[in-house]
């Protein structure tokens, strides 16, 4: 996390959280959701106006985390602004080197190593690694089969909606919130 953003945090703690106006699609692009983007329905169905400020993406990508109960989020200085999720929190670029070896780095620019590889029955390919479950971007699915091919990674069949219980990720912390906000006393 950014120095500029713990100080924003600590000189504003109660800050409320934001939800609804920012979404990650499955090819890593962040998208920017206002009133009328969000009254046109969720996240799936309407996306907004993506991102295209390089610094802004870079900032954005600094400051994404997760909270306790698997819900995504960019710390916008002392505002935490919950992420809606188009696949999963996750979208991974996957290389191969002149050696043969292959690199898996998040769309945030982690790079990881690989615990798992999982496909669902869309044919979407998904990857495990220790900071959370990814979606591999669609440019570089046939790389990632080129390691499936060499048995690097052993594709476990797996239903897409079944992905966020397994791995404890919220799609939609709005949808979450508005649940929680009219079940509340």
């Amino acid at each position: 996390m950014d120095d500029i953003v713990k100080q924003a945090l600590a000189k504003w703690p109660n800050v409320p959280h934001c939800y609804g106006w920012l979404g990650l699609d499955a090819r890593g692009n962040w998208y920017m959701r206002d009133d009328r983007t969000q009254a046109q329905g969720p996240f799936r169905t309407a996306k907004g106006s993506m991102l295209k400020h390089d610094k802004l993406i870079d900032f954005i990508h600094r400051n994404y985390e997760h909270d306790d109960d698997g819900q995504w989020f960019f710390q916008n200085g002392p505002q935490r602004v919950y992420v809606e999720l188009e696949a999963a929190p996750l979208v991974w670029r996957v290389s191969e080197d002149e050696t043969g070896a292959f690199t898996v780095t998040s769309h945030t620019g982690q790079r990881v190593e690989v615990s798992g590889c999982l496909l669902d029955e869309h044919g979407l390919l998904y990857l495990v690694a220790p900071i959370g479950l990814g979606l591999v971007h669609t440019q570089d699915v046939g790389i990632a089969a080129e390691a499936v091919e060499r048995g690097l990674w052993t594709p476990e069949a797996v239903r897409a909606d079944a992905l966020p219980g397994r791995f404890g990720h919220v799609l939609s912390p709005a949808q979450r919130h508005a649940e929680t906000v009219t079940s509340a006393p």
